[in-house]
């Protein structure tokens, strides 16, 4: 998928080991007086320890032909113009919407069986039927979306948390986040047994009433990503905004980076982990107590499920403030790929599984659910390894241990849009030293797992694992094209010490 910002620049990058200073640093070396450091970078002095490399002078590929900055681009290192870019964000806008009706379709009135789904609607006879069983709007779908919306917003700004400082953005912004994940979760999960204990509502008339909620998510999810295509244009809240030029891609891919409403709520924040990981949560208990009401029980392949999608959920919010560090937060912005797609790809695809199991009450043998249990933790504590591994990392700035020793880490400068030069540590062993991209591949298996137990009746209940497969190889594609811009020789330097994007001498 592409990336966008305010201005799509291009500029002539400097080839590495040249003494020619782009335009842009030398306009804003004449803003600054013409010390000695300004007009000749210091060569860092040798250190006799081992732990941080530095690349030698050489040309980088990435760097050394006409590209488009890093910083004017969100921090993508690729320009979101262009006529198949254009065309690709049409197509998504125009075909995710009605898919997650056709999935839900498949899953509740076709029992999870595409063949029967596509069997029917093929014939033009059976439309009329067809158009007539899809869900409209409910009133009573569209109230449980909206307390859950405003129950998740004000846990959001009324449970206390410590402040995060997140990292810099491409033009040297630092958003501030109130990290109180972990809390929010907990209670959610208390009020939500509460209210189904009590008798405030009933949980199994989520599943009822989920097409229609699908409906209300998708007109709620369009409007949103409309408010924030304009208010990018009018009223942005940084400098990390702005339009491409389009309206259709600046609709596709957003205008801010990091919108929010009044100075602390974060709205990429609520859109990505309050409802889009919250109700991730949740919606797979309330499809376990429709199964609950249907035969009387949970079977254990509904339980591996839910349980290890709970504690998968669990890990991100005990992680949330690396999450903050990502991609998804710290350069896609705010539009429809990343919101509408928390506010409903999210519950429509990733809670497909627990969906398929409710008129699939299987009960797998006892040594077969121990060991899908099992293998789902184990991934996710990987997962979590990793990911927890480098956010101390950085945390401490390269001085905590990595598997019980000092970390391998390489120093890497990189300029922010306003000209500044910052600098980032990129970890080069324990985890990271493995692969760059290998803490997708227990997040993959991971899925798997709690995917495992609809068994192989029907293909659909994997539709799940293989998007998450496709997206997360996309990401690395993507993460590493903005990498090699940002960073550029720095970037060569840390591929030859960890040469592989996924398996080590595989992939």
């Amino acid at each position: 998928s592409p990336h966008a910002q305010a201005k799509m620049v291009t500029t002539r990058r400097q080839s590495v080991g040249s003494g020619t200073r782009s335009p842009r640093a030398r306009s804003a070396s004449r803003g600054r007086s013409a010390s000695p450091k300004a007009r000749k970078p210091k060569t860092p002095a040798k250190k006799k320890t081992s732990s941080a490399t530095t690349p030698k002078r050489r040309k980088s590929s990435a760097i050394a032909k006409k590209t488009v900055s890093w910083s004017d681009t969100a921090g993508t290192g690729v320009d979101g113009s262009g006529f198949f870019r254009a065309l690709g964000a049409l197509l998504l806008l125009l075909s995710t919407p009605p898919f997650t009706l056709a999935l839900w379709s498949i899953f509740v009135q076709y029992k999870g069986s595409t063949t029967d789904f596509v069997a029917f609607v093929s014939d033009s006879g059976n439309w009329p039927a067809f158009l007539a069983s899809l869900p409209t709007l409910s009133w009573e779908a569209t109230t449980y979306i909206a307390a859950f919306g405003v129950f998740e917003a004000f846990l959001q700004l009324a449970v206390p948390g410590k402040a995060f400082i997140g990292p810099i953005s491409p033009k040297g912004n630092r958003p501030v986040y109130k990290a109180n994940g972990v809390e929010c979760y907990f209670i959610t999960l208390v009020a939500f047994f509460a209210c189904w204990k009590y008798g405030v509502f009933n949980p199994a008339r989520i599943y009822d009433q989920f097409g229609e909620m699908l409906n209300a998510l998708n007109i709620f999810g369009n409007v949103l990503c409309l408010f924030l295509t304009i208010k990018g244009y009018a009223f942005p809240s940084s400098s990390d905004s702005g339009s491409t030029g389009s309206f259709l891609f600046d609709y596709f891919w957003g205008t801010e980076l990091y919108p929010r409403i009044g100075k602390h709520f974060d709205i990429k924040q609520w859109t990505n982990c309050r409802m889009g990981l919250m109700g991730w949560s949740i919606l797979p208990l309330c499809f376990m107590a429709k199964q609950m009401e249907n035969v009387g029980y949970a079977s254990n392949s509904m339980l591996i499920c839910v349980v290890l999608t709970n504690i998968y959920v669990f890990k991100f919010f005990l992680w949330e403030t690396g999450y903050f560090c990502t991609m998804d937060i710290a350069h896609d912005r705010a539009g429809f790929y990343i919101c509408w797609g928390c506010l409903v790809w999210v519950p429509s695809v990733y809670t497909s599984p627990a969906l398929h199991l409710v008129q699939h009450p299987t009960n797998l043998s006892t040594p077969v659910a121990a060991a899908i249990a099992g293998l789902g933790v184990l991934m996710i504590y990987i997962n979590w390894a990793a990911d927890e591994q480098r956010k101390i990392f950085r945390a401490t700035k390269g001085k905590s241990k990595v598997w019980g020793k000092a970390p391998k880490f390489i120093k890497a400068k990189y300029e922010t849009g306003d000209g500044k030069t910052k600098e980032s540590l990129l970890l080069i062993s324990g985890w990271w030293g493995i692969a760059r991209h290998f803490h997708y591949v227990p997040e993959i298996l991971g899925s798997f797992f709690w995917t495992v137990p609809a068994l192989f009746d029907h293909a659909m209940p994997y539709f799940y694992v293989i998007f998450l497969t496709i997206l997360l190889f996309d990401r690395a594609y993507r993460d590493d094209a903005r990498c090699a811009a940002k960073y550029g020789k720095y970037w060569d330097a840390y591929k030859k010490h960890v040469p592989y994007k996924f398996i080590p001498y595989i992939l």
